[in-house]
């Protein structure tokens, strides 16, 4: 498919950039990871801005259903493009920008605020719910599910204490690749997020944003990303989305891409 990251381009870029020295680094495998992800962070860093209020603008190209629809990840409810608001007192009055890492976990600072690979269109009632939540997966009865089965409630994932919303198992492959994009393409700047998601843990980290989460949650991610692979609607979304941003989701051009940057990190 024409403009797609090869492999052959990923593995060049990541031979140019060997010569880059870490801070730490325990092995000789984790220099070639910390690397990779350096390598693969200079490709997609360099983006167009689009403005956070433009965005509407590109979700009927990036976010229709066959239907012409809101593909919502949040809901099963239809919306039109047209059905943006602010006001939401329950599911369904209509949909709003989700961002999928909270913009308040970065100061509500460009490019992250309106990075399209990162905000999407779901119902505003939801999204409320979820508020800044990290997601993660539920334990016990769910404080607060939504009409497609998308729930909120007490974190079950070892390494996290506290609330979190656990998308549908369909889209939990989708909310990973977006996670591993985000950590690498400001890998520069994850180390000063807040949320307990991003940024240094307390076994390794470098000046390359190197492991760029938490292993709580890399591990999650990484089980996610196997059990929901990269579906056609993902495809289309990064086509859409590098068509008018300018830039790819390189953890969807090549499937499995996450394995050789953060597996062997997590078994040290």
């Amino acid at each position: 498919m024409k403009h797609l990251y090869k492999l052959a381009s990923v593995l060049a870029a990541f031979c140019a950039a060997l010569n880059m020295t870490a801070q730490t680094v325990p092995t000789p495998v984790q220099q070639a990871a910390t690397n990779l992800k350096a390598a693969l962070h200079q490709l997609i860093k360099v983006h167009e801005s689009l403005g956070y209020d433009n965005l509407n603008n590109y979700y009927p190209s990036t976010d229709a259903d066959a239907n012409g629809k809101v593909w919502d990840m949040y809901s099963n409810i239809q919306y039109s493009f047209s059905d943006n608001g602010s006001n939401f007192s329950q599911e369904g009055d209509g949909w709003n920008k989700e961002h999928t890492v909270p913009q308040n976990w970065f100061d509500e600072q460009n490019p992250m605020k309106c990075d399209l690979f990162q905000v999407y269109p779901t119902d505003g009632y939801v999204n409320n719910r979820r508020g800044n939540l990290p997601y993660g997966e539920v334990s016990g009865p769910p404080k607060y599910t939504s009409k497609n089965g998308s729930k909120m409630g007490s974190c079950a994932t070892a390494g996290y204490t506290g609330d979190v919303f656990e998308p549908i198992d369909e889209y939990k492959g989708d909310i990973a690749r977006i996670y591993f994009y985000m950590a690498t393409c400001y890998g520069d700047k994850v180390n000063n997020w807040s949320g307990g998601v991003f940024g240094a843990d307390d076994l390794y980290t470098d000046v390359t944003g190197y492991p760029g989460m938490k292993e709580w949650a890399l591990k999650m991610f990484l089980r996610w990303s196997a059990a929901d692979p990269v579906s056609q609607k993902e495809i289309d979304r990064n086509n859409a989305v590098y068509n008018v941003q300018g830039n790819r989701n390189p953890f969807i051009d090549t499937p499995g891409l996450e394995r050789f940057i953060w597996s062997d990190y997590l078994t040290e």
